[in-house]
């Protein structure tokens, strides 16, 4: 398994709801690709937002980005909604 954890940027205040609505109707398009496991959308106590994105490879997380579903996905994000670019780590899962 492969996981990615994105830190986002700031949410441009006031916009939280849209954010979140946002990730939501991502996650439909997403997960119609090969290899998506899961996608989720964590915000801590301070209101910061970081997703946590599952797919069975490296490979099948790397197609995701090149297809069809993340363009439409992505072009439904308004590029003034966050205030700045998004920080992604990767990771393979090792012992679960």
């Amino acid at each position: 398994m492969f996981v990615v954890i994105v830190r986002f940027p700031p949410v441009a205040a006031g916009r939280e709801a849209e954010f979140e609505q946002w990730f939501g109707r991502s996650n439909a398009l997403l997960s119609q690709c090969e290899g998506f496991l899961a996608r989720r959308l964590l915000r801590d106590e301070d209101g910061h937002y970081t997703g946590l994105v599952e797919h069975e490879s490296r490979a099948t997380f790397a197609a995701m980005h090149e297809s069809p579903q993340h363009s439409e996905a992505y072009a439904l994000l308004d590029g003034e909604i966050l205030e700045g670019p998004r920080s992604p780590r990767f990771y393979d899962v090792v012992v679960a």
